[in-house]
C-alpha cells in the first residue's frame, strides 16, 4: 500500500529539470507539499525556518551536486549539523548528471545519501522514491 509523501525538496540549479520533475510529481500526485531551490544555501535557509517553527523536515530531498553558491556536497555537510530528531525521516537522493566514479563512490560512502541517481531520472524511479 502506498502512502503519499507530505513534503519534498528539489535542490537543483537546472530550471528545465525542476519544471519536468515537478510536473511528473504533480501529475502522479506523489507529494502534497513540494519546494524547489536553486542551490543548497536556499534549502538550508528553509530548513532553518522549519526547525525554528517546530515543523517537520521534508521526507524526500532530491539533491544535485554541482550548483552555484553551495554544492550538494556542502549542503550535506551543513545538513549533518541539524538535530537527529529533525532529520531522521528525511531521505536524500543525490540526482546528478555526473557519471564520475569518484562522485558516485563519495555519495555511496555518505550515510546521509539514500541513493545516487544519474540524470535523467525516469518515472519508475521517481515513483519508487516517492512510495513509502
Amino acid at each position: 500500500m502506498r502512502t503519499k509523501i507530505e513534503s519534498a525538496f528539489i535542490i537543483d540549479d537546472d530550471d528545465i529539470y525542476i519544471f519536468g520533475i515537478k510536473k511528473l510529481i504533480q501529475i502522479k500526485k506523489l507529494c502534497e507539499d513540494l519546494h524547489s531551490f536553486s542551490n543548497g544555501y536556499e534549502a538550508l535557509q528553509k530548513l532553518e525556518e522549519l526547525r525554528n517553527a517546530n515543523q517537520a523536515f521534508p521526507e524526500i530531498i532530491l539533491l544535485d551536486i554541482n550548483m552555484p553558491i553551495m554544492t550538494g556536497w556542502e549542503f550535506i555537510e551543513h545538513f549533518r549539523n541539524f538535530e537527529n530528531d529533525l532529520k531522521t525521516h528525511t531521505k536524500i537522493y543525490m540526482v546528478s548528471s555526473s557519471i564520475d566514479p569518484e562522485d558516485i563512490d563519495r555519495a555511496d560512502k555518505l550515510k546521509e545519501i539514500e541513493k545516487y541517481i544519474i540524470k535523467p531520472i525516469d518515472l519508475d524511479t521517481l515513483i519508487e522514491i516517492f512510495t513509502i
